[in-house]
């Protein structure tokens, strides 16, 4: 069985005039976001043993903060330009590509990609997967190469959630 967590970016900042999408950069609540998610991972058992960025700044330090907080070396998140504008198509590729042997993988990209990629692969629906939020996905699978659009959602969570339980 193979899980694979979709990690969309921190929340990021439009309050740069001039700077090209792919350089904004982390709002503040951003980063305080993607600590304390990072945290609640941690603190649940949830590591990777892979991780791959979108190379847009913001996607890149969100992951830069999970590996921090999962003591993943950093010169080892995988930088894949595919996951920048890409399409579920693009990230179930990128699934399929991870190397056996990993049987946990995390991926840091943008919407709508990740929120139609699970909406893809588990049986009911998520309207939308907010900034920082983390949606794990398990596989019945050995290979990642056999990868299809079938999944059980263990868990989707996100900052707002844990700050307002229902």
């Amino acid at each position: 069985m193979k899980k694979l967590y979709l990690v969309r970016h921190a929340k990021s900042s439009w309050d740069h005039d001039g700077v090209h999408d792919m350089d904004r950069p982390l709002k503040g609540r951003g980063i305080t976001d993607a600590y304390e998610t990072a945290q609640h991972l941690m603190r649940h058992g949830e590591v990777a043993q892979r991780m791959y960025s979108s190379p847009a700044t913001r996607a890149l330090h969100t992951a830069l903060i999970f590996a921090r907080e999962m003591n993943y070396p950093f010169n080892e998140i995988e930088i894949v330009p595919a996951l920048y504008e890409c399409r579920p198509d693009d990230l179930a590729k990128q699934a399929r590509s991870i190397p056996d042997s990993v049987d946990v993988a995390m991926i840091f990209g943008h919407n709508p990609a990740i929120t139609t990629f699970v909406n893809q692969c588990i049986a009911h629906h998520i309207d939308n997967v907010p900034t920082t939020g983390v949606a794990c996905l398990r596989f019945e699978i050995y290979r990642w190469a056999d990868l299809d659009n079938r999944a059980e959602l263990v868990f989707f969570d996100y900052p707002k959630r844990r700050r307002n339980p229902s």
